[in-house]
């Protein structure tokens, strides 16, 4: 157990080396200045006058202070757990071993967490995150396939603390569904999620088979930003066509006698959103306007475009291609992130939503 102790005083030593690094992309200096300069402004007299406004100043105040918070916070556990290991090793004293590794352990998560929002600067990374879920090549095994997918999803978010809702669902006629757009609501649900775009490949043999046969499908996950008041985009009403429809659900159940699910094409790029899970015409338009938009800006993110009105439809499909991970059930478990090498043969913890090594490392790889 001494020897236990002497390997996790080397890990603080590299956790002491990670909260310094933190500490230089931090530039506290100027992070105290800024929620010093914030504060001044939340004292002036008509400051909730522009309520949009200020609470942007407040939800800034607040999210650069919750971050110099969280540094000290680790960097004292850090001092803490350095002097209490030191201690039990010079005095031999293995009582407080295990509490020691427990916490070790969760500091070396709690740091790799925090650098990592650190890194998540991106302009809508802090955004609540629309994830939609799309069936793919494989008949009835893709629909259960996409089905088991916002199942992975929704556990995932549960397990962050985040809110999920359902703004459409369109389940399939046998079994699965066809598609589902929903809400993360959350603190850099975006910045985590925007991993997980691209296509899902699960391989495993077929329940629907009665030949038993091993069978390939494919899901396609799109992650959008959803976006804030300050970040709204104005869409010319020339540029979208809107179509209105009835709902409905599976076998013919739960059809709706009017018209009120919506279905909004952007002319210039050939963007389709739609919307039918909201029972007001109404509220099915916002929903589906607010995804419109949200496509819009992350297609121009990756278009490198400076106006919405510069997108066409030659780039609608950029960033697309082949699967990004694929799931394996038979002949034996595993789940590999193509992207980054990351594997996982168990396969279960997955799709209980536990994706978080797969989301960290593409977010290590990939941001700057």
């Amino acid at each position: 157990m001494l020897l236990q102790l002497e390997e996790a005083l080397n890990e603080i030593g590299g956790l002491r080396g990670a909260i310094n690094e933190i500490r230089g992309s931090l530039d506290i200096e100027n992070s105290k200045n800024k929620i010093e300069e914030l504060q001044k402004k939340m004292q002036e007299p008509d400051f909730w006058s522009d309520v949009n406004k200020a609470q942007e100043v407040t939800g800034e105040e607040k999210f650069l202070k919750n971050r110099l918070d969280r540094y000290k916070e680790l960097e004292e556990r850090i001092e803490d757990i350095e002097v209490l290991t030191t201690l039990a090793i010079e005095e031999a004293d293995l009582t407080t071993s295990k509490e020691i590794l427990r916490e070790v352990k969760a500091l070396q998560d709690d740091v790799d967490r925090f650098r990592i929002e650190i890194l998540l600067s991106g302009e809508y990374d802090k955004n609540n995150a629309i994830i939609s879920l799309h069936v793919g090549v494989g008949g009835t095994d893709a629909q259960d396939w996409t089905e088991m997918l916002l199942r992975m999803y929704t556990r995932w978010a549960e397990g962050k603390g985040f809110k999920i809702e359902t703004i459409d669902l369109i389940p399939a006629d046998d079994a699965g569904i066809k598609s589902a757009d929903l809400r993360i609501v959350g603190e850099f649900a975006y910045g985590y999620l925007k991993a997980e775009k691209g296509i899902h490949r699960l391989v495993r043999i077929s329940p629907f088979n009665a030949n038993g046969k091993r069978q390939t499908s494919f899901a396609s996950v799109e992650v959008l930003p959803e976006l804030t008041a300050n970040q709204d985009i104005e869409i010319r009403p020339e540029d979208i066509k809107i179509d209105t429809y009835r709902a409905g659900g599976a076998g013919g159940q739960h059809v709706n006698k009017t018209e009120s699910a919506i279905r909004i094409t952007h002319i210039p790029t050939g963007i389709v959103v739609q919307c039918q899970n909201q029972r007001s015409q109404h509220h099915n338009k916002d929903e589906a306007m607010k995804m419109l938009k949200s496509k819009l800006v992350e297609l121009k993110e990756r278009a490198h475009k400076e106006k919405i009105e510069d997108l066409t439809g030659e780039l609608k499909d950029i960033g697309w291609g082949s699967q990004i991970r694929s799931y394996v059930f038979q002949p034996y478990t595993l789940v590999k992130d193509h992207r980054t090498g990351i594997e996982n043969g168990n396969i279960n913890a997955v799709m209980n939503g536990e994706i978080d090594e797969f989301i960290n490392e593409y977010l290590k790889q990939n941001t700057n």
